[in-house]
């Protein structure tokens, strides 16, 4: 196995990056990309070129009481429609099956679970809520298969390249989606 850099920024503060707060045209922007509003959310987890928020980061306990374990919210209706594709097109199988055969890939996968973790503790810590329901649960289907591309491209985007190699994959994909212009 290949030895891992030395932590990032990111790495070293788990809620690094992430624009804490949510401002009113931030909530705005969110409701009209998604159709409602926005649940639970804790901050901008990555802006999209055009300047709106593409990735919320969200509280691991909903304001109604339910545990949601999604941290990295992908918001942005265009890049939402390409991973939409993406999943149909088998990506998600094919990924799964390079885990049970690539040991480094498996690790580095297993790491992004780990982290994605650290993250939602270190945002559960900070807004008071503690969630037994979903310890050591991740989403995306880490740490051992794919099973939603959004969740992989969502922490790529938010926590930068090198943190989720299958969801750098998928951000690199993606392509320019942006470049039409602001999606709201």
């Amino acid at each position: 196995m290949s030895e891992q850099p030395p932590p990032t920024d990111a790495q070293a503060d788990p809620v690094h990056g992430v624009e804490r707060g949510f401002s009113e045209a931030d909530a705005a922007a969110v409701e009209a990309q998604l159709g409602r509003e926005a649940r639970g959310t804790y901050g901008v987890g990555y802006r999209c070129p055009c300047g709106n928020p593409a990735v919320v980061a969200t509280e691991p306990r909903l304001p109604n009481g339910t545990p949601f374990p999604t941290t990295f919210y992908l918001t942005c209706p265009r890049a939402a429609s390409r991973i939409g594709t993406m999943e149909g097109s088998g990506l998600m199988k094919e990924m799964t099956d390079r885990l049970g055969e690539d040991e480094d890939l498996a690790a580095a996968y297993r790491a992004a679970h780990e982290r994605y973790l650290a993250v939602r503790g270190a945002i559960g810590a900070e807004v008071g809520a503690d969630v037994p329901e979903i310890a050591g649960i991740s989403a995306g289907g880490m740490p051992d298969r794919v099973k939603c591309l959004h969740v992989l491209a969502g922490q790529a985007l938010a926590e930068g390249p090198g943190v989720n190699p299958l969801g750098d994959e998928v951000v690199e994909a993606l392509g320019a989606w942006w470049e039409p212009g602001p999606c709201v």
